[in-house]
């Protein structure tokens, strides 16, 4: 097993090595690129101005400055892909040290994906998706983010474990692909796809057979004017048919070009990171479907992109101002506009399925990542039928490591479907349903669980760990509250699910809120809902007797020790036996 610090340390130096190596080498090209255009204006001066040596004499640095000029963009290139792989590392190494906050995008626009997303801190700021989120196209942050909020079925989960336990040693294939996806702002990716869905514009054979049978009469009349075998006008008059030609085709030519425009900034990036992706061999099925399935009539996508790519880049050259003019005359940009839309027409629909590759992978790496980097977590044991929970030393993954407290909690099955947790404030209740909730998550999208042990099958979790209320709506936090059960209990009556009610019905009396409980708590039971119930009111401590064997009373205990209260957040069996609050009113100076 590789410790994930001593390694992403190893790495972090090494990368950072090479960074000093790089910056030298910068500088020395730079140093010498201004030596040579010394010696360049030097050699002018002597060839041109003094006439004391050949002219042919500023051949040799002109070759050589230019030499330098691609030498130069390589190590710069270099040099900024070493440093987003040390950036990667430097990350990583505050993932490990629970650093992680504000260091990643924290999927806030993806709340809406999940009822419970609030609840659980699955998406937003500190949240479950911020720790998991190492993608950078925006098609892995939009996989990533349905794998946290929708799950999968136990065969495809299964799946997904054979390729994030295989990805979890893959080091190098998941920094290459973190630094080569990083070289384009995440939502370009999108333009691209926005590109690939649009109709092409419909500039087909015909109008390539035109345009070339137009640029062939141009070379051949070019050649017998400047022959002398025919008379300057028939060269203007035919100048005159292409620029009528070029103004009937100006409108679907401009809408390709302008389409491609767009489009173009994030092709380097698709077609680096996929003919990364192509060299890579996958053991795990899911992994090697998704590259198969990359492949358009046999041939890689890497290299149908760099073909569109070559098309833009003579579409650029036909714009420099000394070859503008006979790309002009040759109508090259049409010709170009209907290659690209050609292009288009026939592999358009596949760059949508290219980029859906790339975000599953960015989805799979990023599972992957968290999977190295707490070797120690293990994979779920999935079942059908339940629903049931049974999880050994269970503890909430967005906690660091030496600061949770792990419990048991088994629901469902041969255990109680109901766990009623009674305790003190601060005890550490909300905290267990946090814990219980996001292992789901966790366990249902494919990742290893913060427990020694986990037992579990599909489920639906509905919670009401923060239900606020609204004065926009007109919602008090008790109708809110009422509001969310409701869809708890309808839900459960379609689909397995599991319900994590905090401090329920605490808006409302005593005798209120018992007989209320109750009927809630026995309705989800009726439906064959697991889940826990959290109360520091002792008289919702008599659900267990009242429903039987299918609930159980569990508690958390606290102490006072010299004058300030202490927890050791472990749940016990049976019902608390005292309460905290006037101890932490007198704790923070009120007289009671």
């Amino acid at each position: 097993m590789i410790e994930p610090k001593p390694e992403y340390e190893r790495r972090l130096q090494g990368w950072r090595e090479r960074i000093a190596a790089l910056d030298s080498s910068h500088l020395i090209i730079s140093n010498s690129r201004l030596g040579i255009a010394a010696a360049a204006v030097l050699v002018f001066w002597l060839s041109i101005v003094r006439n004391a040596i050949a002219v042919e004499w500023l051949l040799a640095p002109v070759v050589a400055f230019v030499a330098l000029i691609v030498i130069h963009a390589r190590v710069l290139q270099r040099v900024e892909r070493a440093r987003r792989a040390a950036l990667w590392y430097a990350r990583g190494l505050d993932r490990l040290d629970g650093r992680w906050t504000r260091r990643a995008r924290d999927g806030e626009r993806f709340t809406g994906l999940h009822p419970c997303a609030r609840d659980l801190d699955l998406f937003g700021r500190a949240s479950l998706f911020e720790l998991l989120n190492t993608a950078n196209t925006e098609a892995g942050e939009e996989t990533l983010a349905h794998w946290v909020a929708e799950g999968a079925s136990n065969p495809e989960v299964t799946r997904r474990h054979a390729a994030v336990d295989e990805l979890r040693t893959k080091i190098d294939f998941r920094e290459d692909l973190a630094v080569l996806s990083a070289e384009s702002d995440v939502s370009r990716t999108g333009t691209m796809a926005a590109w690939a869905r649009a109709e092409p514009a419909g500039l087909g054979t015909a109008s390539a057979i035109i345009l070339v049978a137009c640029a062939i009469v141009m070379l051949a009349v070019a050649a017998l004017v400047f022959g002398d075998r025919l008379a300057s006008g028939w060269l203007l008059g035919w100048l005159l048919v292409e620029m009528a030609l070029a103004l009937a085709w100006r409108r679907p030519v401009q809408l390709v070009l302008g389409r491609i425009a767009t489009a173009d900034r994030d092709l380097a990036l698709v077609r680096d990171v996929l003919a990364r992706i192509e060299t890579e061999s996958f053991a795990a099925p899911r992994l090697a479907q998704i590259r198969d399935s990359l492949l358009t009539r046999g041939v890689p996508p890497s290299q149908r992109i760099a073909q569109l790519r070559r098309l833009v880049s003579w579409l650029d050259s036909t714009r420099n101002q000394m070859f503008a003019p006979i790309a002009f005359a040759l109508l090259l940009p049409q010709l170009l506009a209907v290659a690209i839309d050609r292009w288009h027409a026939a592999y358009g629909a596949h760059v949508v399925e290219w980029l859906n590759g790339i975000g599953e992978l960015e989805a799979f790496s990023a599972v992957g990542t968290y999977a190295f980097e707490h070797p120690r977590d293990p994979f779920p044991e999935l079942v059908e039928g339940g629903p049931v929970f049974e999880a050994a030393a269970v503890a909430h993954p967005l906690m660091p490591e030496s600061a949770c407290v792990p419990n048991d909690v088994a629901l469902g099955g041969a255990a109680p479907h109901v766990l009623v947790v009674s305790g003190s404030n601060m005890s550490g209740k909300s905290t267990l349903l946090r814990s219980v909730g996001v292992n789901v998550v966790l366990a249902l999208m494919g990742a290893p669980i913060r427990a020694s042990r986990l037992r579990v099958s599909p489920v639906c979790v509905g919670a009401t760990l923060k239900v606020e209320d609204s004065l926009q709506a007109g919602h008090s936090r008790f109708y809110a509250e009422i509001l969310r059960i409701r869809d708890i209990v309808a839900g459960a009556r379609t689909t397995p699910t599991m319900f994590l009610l905090d401090e329920i019905l605490h808006g409302t009396n005593s005798y209120d809120r018992r007989i209320g409980a109750e009927a809630i708590v026995r309705a989800l039971v009726s439906l064959n809902a697991i889940g826990l119930v959290t109360t520091h009111d002792l008289a919702l401590t008599e659900l267990p007797e009242k429903l039987g064997g299918v609930a159980l009373n569990m508690h958390f205990e606290d102490r006072l020790e010299n004058g300030l209260l202490a927890f050791d957040y472990r749940m016990r069996p049976g019902v608390v036996q005292h309460s905290n609050a006037l101890a932490l009113m007198r704790a923070v100076g009120l007289d009671v």
